[in-house]
């Protein structure tokens, strides 16, 4: 029987994994010393090897800018080496007490710990980019460069997984006996128990190799002078137009390839290149030809635009109404002014007086802002008339359309800011326009200077004839 208990045993300890998916073989044990006190563990497991640390990453070249004027030139603009990873530390043995002897239960010897893992190299630093001004390519021949990318670091290699504890003896026999001795129920037999090496550790994985850095660029610019940045757009008073001008300008560049055959032999750079090609540039100026006086005006800002056709477009103040002209003269804008008034001084008109009945009825409106020998002025009416006899005495809402439309001119007359409209001229029911009618007359007033365009409401309530 001594065989099939050490067999059962066997097939018991291999299996116990499957029936708990979830239980690795460390855990397994652990179980049957919990649950059936089967198997004991001696010795003590051994730590896991610290991780290494990843290694710094190389330096950045600074970026260069130089004048070319053929003189030999020797520039090293190479990346710095990233460093190499550290090495994970190998996993501690399990420390191993001498194997108990002739014990009634199975035995499990202590796991080796883990190694660690490699630390990632470090990743290579940058080439350096290259600014040259040079009115001439060949002098780049003159000038021998090294911008090469630094070398990635070598990742740190995993350390070694640590040794579990041995069994010196993996069998042995207890004899065991039942009953008392000289009974007929005495007897006396032996039980087989097992001792199981505990298990290595497991080797560290190894770290990431650092990435190599990037080649330095050339960006080459054909002028002998510091190149000005970019200025697409500016918002700009106009007294600051007016006095100095402004100017606005784009550099335009073109990439292009074989900057290694421009240098001297041996040189090593991004074969890829960024060249200016052209610099535009456009000035405004406003001239103004306004009969207003400027000091009003000066203060406000217009804002500029250079555009992809190098023209500029300009967006004034919404509060500002101009009357202008551009012309545009090869890198010059001229931002001419004839007329130019403020927005809110477009809709100060006011109702002056409303008289007569009838066709003599009449309806006079003044412009407070004295502007409307520039502003076009068109007048849109609602005529409408109130029934109830208590609408001489106090307002009333009962007011009912009889009349609307567009104003033609015949029935305005304009003078010195002043208009008069003949509303009794109006194709309106003379019925509506008798003496004694409580009237109400909404005139809508768009006002056009410039492109620039603003509707005022007017209302007048009233008692047409002598009875007001």
């Amino acid at each position: 029987m001594a065989w099939l208990a050490k067999v059962f045993l066997i097939t018991l300890f291999f299996f116990i994994p499957d029936v708990f998916p979830s239980l690795s073989p460390k855990s397994a044990m652990c179980f049957l010393s919990a649950s059936a006190n089967q198997i004991i563990g001696f010795g003590k497991d051994g730590a896991e090897g610290t991780n290494g640390k990843d290694g710094n990453i190389g330096r950045n070249s600074e970026a260069l800018t130089i004048f070319a004027d053929g003189s030999p030139l020797n520039l090293n603009l190479s990346g710095q080496e990233g460093l190499s990873g550290e090495n994970g530390a190998t996993g501690e043995n399990a420390l191993c007490d001498n194997q108990p002897v002739n014990v009634n239960y199975n035995l499990v010897g202590g796991n080796g710990g883990d190694g660690g893992t490699g630390g990632n190299g470090g990743d290579g630093g940058n080439g350096g980019s290259l600014t040259i001004y040079a009115t001439d390519k060949n002098y780049l021949r003159q000038i021998y460069v090294q911008s090469n990318g630094g070398k990635g670091g070598r990742p740190g290699e995993g350390g070694n997984g640590g040794s579990g504890c041995q069994c010196p003896k993996p069998y042995w026999t207890v004899e065991s006996c039942s009953g008392k001795p000289g009974s007929p129920d005495y007897s006396c037999g032996t039980k087989e128990f097992r001792c199981i090496n505990g298990e290595n550790g497991k080797n560290g994985r190894s770290g990431r190799a650092g990435r190599d850095g990037k080649l330095g660029s050339l960006t080459l610019i054909n002028r002998n002078q510091p190149l000005a940045p970019d200025r697409l757009t500016a918002s700009v008073t106009m007294a600051e137009l007016k006095n100095r001008g402004f100017s606005l300008s784009k550099n335009i560049w073109e990439t292009r390839t074989g900057a290694t055959n421009l240098f001297a032999q041996g040189s090593i750079i991004d074969d890829q290149y960024l060249e200016l090609v052209e610099r535009v540039e456009n000035s405004v100026v406003l001239i103004w030809n306004a009969p207003q006086v400027f000091a009003p005006f000066g203060d406000r800002t217009i804002t500029l635009n250079l555009q992809d056709d190098r023209n500029v477009a300009m967006k004034f103040p919404e509060d500002l109404w101009l009357e202008t002209n551009i012309l545009q003269r090869n890198n010059v804008t001229e931002l001419f002014v004839f007329n130019a008034i403020k927005s809110q001084d477009a809709i100060r008109l006011k109702n002056k007086s409303l008289s007569g009945f009838g066709e003599n009825l009449q309806l006079e409106i003044i412009d407070e802002a004295e502007k409307s020998d520039l502003i076009a002025t068109n007048f849109y009416i609602r005529y409408s008339v109130s029934n109830s006899p208590e609408a001489r005495l106090r307002p009333v809402s009962d007011y009912t359309l009889r009349y609307e439309g567009e104003i033609p001119p015949q029935f305005i007359r304009y003078g010195n800011n002043r208009f008069i409209i003949d509303v009794g001229k109006l194709p309106i029911d003379s019925r509506h326009l008798e003496v004694g009618r409580a009237v109400q007359i909404q005139i809508d007033a768009k006002r056009t200077f410039a492109n620039n365009s603003a509707t005022q409401t007017l209302i007048e309530k009233n008692i047409l004839g002598p009875f007001k």
